[in-house]
């Protein structure tokens, strides 16, 4: 998933991605500990993933704060 479709999603739905993302981490790195795992590469982009919704849900909220404040003066 791009950044452009990750800016699309509200912040339930991001923290429903990372919880997907999380999940498929695990199954890799299980997949790799019992030598099934076909492309090693998987882990990375799953990390990477993993690090975008994060980084797009903590700049959610940090705008959050400042546009209610601003709202109330």
């Amino acid at each position: 998933m791009d950044l452009k479709e990750l800016r699309q999603l509200t912040g339930p739905e991001l923290a429903e991605k990372t919880q997907q993302l999380t999940q498929e981490l695990f199954n890799l790195r299980f997949q790799l500990g019992t030598g099934r795992l076909e492309n090693p590469m998987q882990i990375r982009k799953t990390k990477r993933s993993i690090a975008r919704v994060k980084t797009l849900q903590r700049e959610i909220a940090q705008v959050d704060p400042v546009s209610t404040t601003a709202k109330g003066a």
